[in-house]
């Protein structure tokens, strides 16, 4: 029994050194009786040093991102002391609504965190608000879609204000973003939750601070980007192409995507239709290569020139299949077909002679007169 006693207090403070192991003190260069004016000061600092729009090196906006959540949490007189007590995991617990400690579950919860099984259920938040996705149509020729294409493209979005952690202040009766509730005494005893809209709530237990000076421009500013959109061999009409997490930003929630629609334009149906990895194209003969056979040189979607060849009488509306013409699979893997159809030109009158020479051809006779 001894023993287990024993190994209970090694785990509870093996858990509790866990809890406390990351430190958003050392984060920002602050020590743990730093003043609030003094951990604004050395955010300041520190989110100029590794800003992405400052610092283009590898990892600075992991950085910047911890950066922000150590301000975030010291910043906030609730959210310091606890973590200050139970540490990060504490902190999580406790903003995920499972309260202090080790989440309320007492020591299944130490056990289960350390492997031993008997613990509950973790969850973790999955309701993260995300700012409306953008669709921009993306208008391409065949070609473009059959050769592929780069196209460098300049897009607008709103972006968060630099400093805009600095302009928000606790209250712990904002839900979320634009979401408010208060508590509102309806009768003796009787107290009634009343959720409002609120567009100074932008997240939850945050509310921005009016005419902040860290923000004079307010909470976003408009911001100019250019995008490389690749637009790969054989893509349709109706396929997206994502930039994920580029539209527009704002506190407290996600970045929504940007998708560039693909529209494929008309093209002259004299030169080629599509349909999946098809391409049709009609063409029009005249009767005598409809009947004794021809050769033809045809200039394809890219510029690049094939030859068909017929030997033998081609019908009106026939269908010829020339394998490996059509559009580039998606896959990678080859090309689909051509579909080539014969429309045949009769001539407007014949002549006398014609008339006698093909009668004479077609009928084996030789006549006078028709």
């Amino acid at each position: 029994m001894t023993s287990i006693v024993s190994l209970i207090n090694i785990i509870v403070f093996g858990a509790l050194i866990v809890l406390v192991g990351a430190d958003f003190y050392d984060t920002l260069g602050v020590s743990r009786r730093a003043s609030l004016k003094e951990i604004k000061k050395a955010y300041r600092s520190k989110s100029l040093q590794f800003h992405p729009d400052k610092n283009k090196e590898e990892g600075a906006a992991d950085k910047f991102a911890e950066i922000s959540r150590a301000y975030e949490v010291l910043s906030d007189e609730e959210k310091r002391q606890i973590y200050d007590e139970r540490g990060e995991d504490g902190l999580k617990r406790h903003e995920e609504g499972g309260g202090g400690g080790f989440g309320g579950g007492g020591f299944d919860d130490i056990f289960a965190h350390f492997g031993f099984g008997g613990g509950r259920e973790r969850r973790g938040n999955d309701s993260v608000q995300r700012t409306p996705s953008v669709e921009i149509p993306l208008r391409l020729t065949l070609k473009q879609l059959y050769e592929g294409a780069i196209i460098e493209v300049d897009y607008v979005r709103q972006t968060l204000c630099m400093n805009w952690e600095m302009c928000m202040k606790s209250n712990k009766e904002c839900q979320g973003p634009g979401v408010r509730v208060k508590m509102q005494q309806i009768g003796p005893g009787f107290v009634q939750q009343v959720q409002q809209r609120d567009e100074k709530c932008v997240a939850r237990g945050k509310m921005w601070k009016p005419n902040c000076r860290d923000c004079p421009k307010g909470k976003t500013q408009p911001e100019k980007i250019s995008l490389t959109v690749d637009v790969t061999k054989g893509m349709r009409a109706g396929e997206h192409i994502t930039f994920e997490k580029v539209a527009d930003e704002t506190p407290g929630m996600e970045a929504g995507d940007l998708h560039f629609v693909i529209v494929e334009v008309e093209s002259n149906p004299v030169l080629f239709t599509r349909d999946g990895d098809r391409l049709y194209k009609t063409m029009e003969i005249p009767l005598v290569d409809a009947l004794v056979g021809f050769k033809r040189t045809l200039e394809h979607v890219d510029g690049q020139k094939f030859t068909i060849q017929i030997d033998k009488v081609t019908e009106c509306d026939h269908v010829m299949r020339v394998p490996g013409k059509g559009m580039p699979r998606r896959s990678g893997r080859g090309f689909g077909d051509l579909y080539l159809t014969f429309e045949v030109d009769f001539p407007d009158e014949l002549s006398e002679e014609q008339k006698a020479g093909i009668n004479k051809i077609l009928r084996g006779e030789v006549t006078d007169e028709l």
